[in-house]
């Protein structure tokens, strides 16, 4: 009867699923939770990692500087600086089992750095979202026999607009007769800057575009109602954390590779792709003397794998405390690389065809930005058979792209959020903060869904993650290899992973990347111009705003340093400062499982002198305090001892029926 009824409560426990006999897999820390497998993080991280600008701009980077030469210094700055730092934000994150905001207790002072994370994030997880929900827009525009975008004759069309598909698609009969016409028009469209269907529509349908970024005019509904469709979409993928997006991810990591292949295939089909393909990969040598082609390879690594976001730092703090965050950076960094360059041959095989169509170089028809995704791309799209289902699959390609982001960048700020407040109820109810969060970015993106739109949205992709996240990764480099120290930070690394960082990664975190950093920050200063879009120049107050959004995050640093500096004990300024910079006593594995060696709740004499950031005389008084506590301890259980004896031979207490009184 006794094992029945054991037997009954085993099965009872048992999750829907699970094997009798077999160990029920749970979460190590229950807390907070883990990824279900470690699948599910290598694919969230490629996603986060392998975004819009994979597409839209590392390609035009390539060509602008060199064509395969430029493949030199970008390879260069992967090895020694994007992999390193990669690695370096995920065994920060995974170590401490914290966001953006709890990893501080390695410097308390430093806790700005967490909330200049946090401030990119939301601006960058603001505008984000409103490209994201253009491409579901024109997806959306897509399910028709005939692509909106392909033809002059529309209400919003202007007399200035040129078409090419009509000349395209004349029939056999007519090719003939109208040859000298099409020769006539191709002549016309090489002397002339001609404005295409697709730029009209763009301008004039899509965005109805102001003249001036201070002219809001109206909210333009189809827009927003993408706006919704999509923050939803990001809610329901998130409604469960990294739990539900784990799962939402085999899809959305895995199937733009699909559609890039189908592209690809499609593409170096068509007449032209070939001239396309090597205009992207000619190496032009000479620039790679030039010290902006290696800006541009420097800023592209570090802005393409997401540092300095808060994102990969919040994705790694769902790891097991012993997964090999080595392995994945490298797999993830190089496949964010490689990804780059497989949509490169996409891009210029269509380019190249459109380039042979048009009868120009490639190089007038290549753009970046939204002007490649939405003007360029869409208008090579008209020229292809069955342009509706090649249409659908690319926006839906970069709608799965950037949906990859804004997991992470809403994950990022839900994970501070519920770290800082850290009570049960808000981590029962995480769900609540995550829909908060999504209705505000909804309601602040509402502006960029203006007929002035476009005009903000470039103003905080160029400004609101610019420069500040180059000080931010350069000042978390330097907290943590100089404030916390790098011996100590090896070794906590080595106690996670069960083998020391490599000596490339150490000599990296320490001299190469952080001066890599600071060159890359030096070179966008040198290279800064004012930001225009088109022929727009954008007015004086506009970019005091977009320096002041910039600046925004940065400025968070300071004023939180100087803030713990006074809150912080000691008589004097420098006193204040070392206890500041001094780790937490909480700092170090989250589950007490973990905590061993100088992090062991009872450290030993030796272990004192490898506590991180404390002081050897403060630790060694605590070291006595315990002892004295312990002595006091079984002093007191002396004397109740002998007081227990005196009683049982005063007739109170058998001590014969109990030998051990004390107990």
């Amino acid at each position: 009867a006794n094992s029945s009824s054991s037997t009954t409560l085993v099965f009872a426990d048992l999750p829907n699923g699970a094997v009798p006999g077999e160990p029920v897999k749970k979460d190590e820390n229950s807390r907070r939770g883990n990824w279900g497998n470690q699948i599910e993080f290598v694919l969230t991280s490629v996603g986060y990692a392998v975004g819009l600008g994979n597409v839209w701009r590392f390609p035009y980077l390539c060509y602008r500087n060199g064509g395969g030469a430029f493949m030199l210094p970008y390879f260069i700055m992967l090895v020694f600086c994007g992999i390193p730092l990669f690695f370096l934000e995920l065994s920060f994150g995974q170590f401490a089992s914290l966001g953006c905001l709890g990893v501080w207790k390695i410097s308390p002072m430093f806790k700005g750095v967490g909330y200049g994370m946090m401030v990119v994030s939301t601006y960058i997880g603001i505008y984000y979202n409103v490209v994201i929900c253009i491409a579901f827009y024109y997806f959306f525009l897509s399910m028709t026999n005939l692509l909106p975008w392909t033809y002059c004759n529309n209400p919003w069309n202007t007399p200035d607009c040129s078409g090419v598909v009509s000349s395209y698609q004349l029939n056999a009969s007519l090719a003939n007769a109208t040859s000298s016409l099409v020769a006539g028009v191709s002549e016309v469209v090489n002397r002339t800057k001609r404005t295409s269907p697709s730029e009209e529509y763009w301008k004039h349908y899509v965005l109805n575009i102001s003249d001036d970024i201070g002219n809001f005019g109206e909210v333009r509904l189809p827009i927003l109602g993408c706006l919704a469709v999509s923050w939803t979409v990001v809610f329901l993928c998130l409604i469960r954390g990294v739990k539900s997006s784990g799962k939402v991810v085999y899809f959305t990591a895995t199937f733009p590779y699909v559609v890039l292949t189908i592209l690809f295939i499609r593409g170096i089909t068509l007449d032209g792709a070939i001239n396309g393909i090597k205009y992207y990969l000619t190496p032009q040598w000479q620039k790679v003397l030039d010290a902006k082609v290696w800006g541009d390879a420097a800023s592209q690594i570090f802005y393409s794998l997401g540092c300095a976001w808060g994102g990969l730092i919040t994705m790694a703090s769902y790891n097991k405390f012993h997964n090999n965050c080595f392995r994945d950076s490298i797999i993830i960094s190089i496949t964010n690389c490689a990804t780059s360059v497989y949509a490169g041959f996409v891009i210029f095989s269509i380019l190249g065809f459109m380039a042979h169509h048009l009868n120009v170089p490639v190089s007038e028809v290549a753009d970046h930005g939204p002007g490649l995704a939405f003007v360029a791309y869409p208008e090579a799209l008209t020229l292809l058979p069955i342009s509706p289902l090649w249409s659908l699959l690319f926006f839906f390609m970069l709608i799965l792209l950037g949906l990859g982001t804004q997991f992470c960048l809403l994950e990022t700020l839900v994970t501070a959020i519920v770290d800082e407040i850290g009570t049960d109820w808000i981590i029962k109810n995480k769900t609540v903060v995550t829909l908060s969060v999504a209705i505000a970015g909804f309601l602040l993106g509402v502006p960029l869904t203006t007929q002035a739109g476009i005009y903000w949205l470039l103003l905080m992709d160029n400004y609101a993650a610019s420069f500040s996240l180059v000080i931010i990764s350069c000042i978390m480099c330097i907290c943590i290899m100089y404030i916390y120290g790098h011996r100590n930070y090896f070794k906590d690394v080595e106690m996670m992973l069960g083998f020391p960082p490599p000596l490339f990664f150490k000599v990296c975190w320490r001299f190469i990347s952080p001066v890599i950093i600071s060159f890359i920050l030096i070179f966008t200063v040198i290279q800064y111009k004012p930001i225009t879009y088109n022929d727009y120049v954008y007015p004086g107050w506009s970019l005091a705003i977009g320096f002041a959004m910039a600046l925004s995050s940065v400025v968070c640093i300071p004023i939180y340093a100087l803030y713990k500096i006074s809150k912080s004990p000691g008589a004097t300024f420098r006193e204040r400062l070392k206890a500041a910079c001094r780790a937490h006593p909480k700092w170090g594995p989250a589950l007490q499982e973990h905590r061993t060696g100088r992090y062991a709740p009872m450290a030993s004499e030796d272990t004192v002198e490898a506590r991180p950031l404390k002081e050897k005389d403060e630790l060694k008084e605590e070291q006595k305090e315990k002892e004295k506590e312990k002595e006091e301890g079984k002093e007191k259980e002396r004397k109740d001892e002998i007081s227990l004896t005196i009683q049982g031979s005063n007739g109170s207490t058998n001590t014969h029926n109990n030998p051990n009184p004390s107990a």
